[in-house]
């Protein structure tokens, strides 16, 4: 088992909506790519959501979502994990991504989408943010992932719809569908 990294934030100015992810899988790592694994649903999500459609090159999916005022990255920066599972990572090898740095340096981001669950228990207990002057809300959307089968695509997507609606401006929590 050897010590496993995380992808550079695909993050610019225009980002107003962060989406966390736990941590890429063997095949993401292997093409270097955000979900790479084709059964994952993140990339027809997008599709249907944003036109950020798999079967566009992957620059051009990023170039999409950031037109769309989309961030993405992982809460984990490296961790040890035999497999893809998130239930496989070993917790005490985990390093969690400078999020507070990030979001210091992009203050637009008013919302932050964990994909599943994993990711956001790993920030609850590995992240800590400074006080911030006007901090994102934080809600949960289903994980994207194949292994995550309890929701059909359709019940996927429609959680998933809540990036469609603009930010409101730090008011109250996201309201994101049970998972």
């Amino acid at each position: 088992m050897t010590l496993i990294y995380s992808f550079p934030a695909v993050v610019d100015a225009r980002a107003h909506t962060l989406v966390l992810g736990s941590m890429p899988g063997a095949l993401s790592l292997q093409a270097n790519q955000y979900y790479a694994h084709p059964q994952n649903a993140f990339w027809r999500i997008m599709g249907d959501l944003f036109g950020a459609h798999r079967e566009l090159a992957y620059p051009d999916r990023l170039r999409l979502l950031q037109h769309h005022g989309l961030a993405l990255w992982d809460v984990l920066k490296c961790c040890i994990r035999q497999g893809s599972l998130d239930s496989s990572i070993f917790e005490d090898s985990i390093e969690p991504n400078d999020l507070a740095t990030l979001l210091r340096d992009h203050p637009r981001i008013e919302r932050v989408f964990f994909n599943g669950s994993k990711a956001e228990q790993s920030f609850k207990r590995y992240v800590r943010l400074p006080a911030l002057a006007s901090p994102p809300r934080f809600a949960r959307l289903p994980s994207t992932s194949p292994a995550h089968a309890t929701l059909n695509y359709a019940a996927k997507l429609e959680a998933w719809r809540l990036l469609l609606s603009p930010p409101a401006a730090r008011k109250g929590p996201c309201e994101a569908s049970p998972s």
